[in-house]
C-alpha cells in the first residue's frame, strides 16, 4: 500500500522533474527526489492545515442536519 503511494508521488515528481531536467543528466534522480519531497510536504500542509470550516461546509451538502449554521 506505502509503495502505492511513494510510487504515484514519484511518477508525478518524474514528469515536473522532466520539465527542467532532461532524463539523462546525472542529477535528474536528485531534482525528482526533491519534486517528490516537495509535493509530500504540499499535501502533508495542505491536510495538516485544512481548516475546519471548510470541512463543516463540504458536510452541509451531504446531510440534512438542521444544526449545521
Amino acid at each position: 500500500m506505502i509503495s502505492w503511494i511513494v510510487r504515484v508521488f514519484l511518477m508525478v515528481a518524474g514528469s515536473v522533474a522532466g520539465l527542467f531536467v532532461a532524463h539523462d543528466a546525472t542529477n535528474f534522480v536528485v531534482v525528482q527526489a526533491m519534486v517528490a519531497l516537495f509535493i509530500i510536504a504540499l499535501v502533508m500542509s495542505v491536510l495538516a492545515f485544512w481548516p475546519a470550516r471548510w470541512t463543516h461546509f463540504l458536510n452541509r451538502f451531504g446531510s440534512n442536519s438542521t444544526d449545521l449554521k
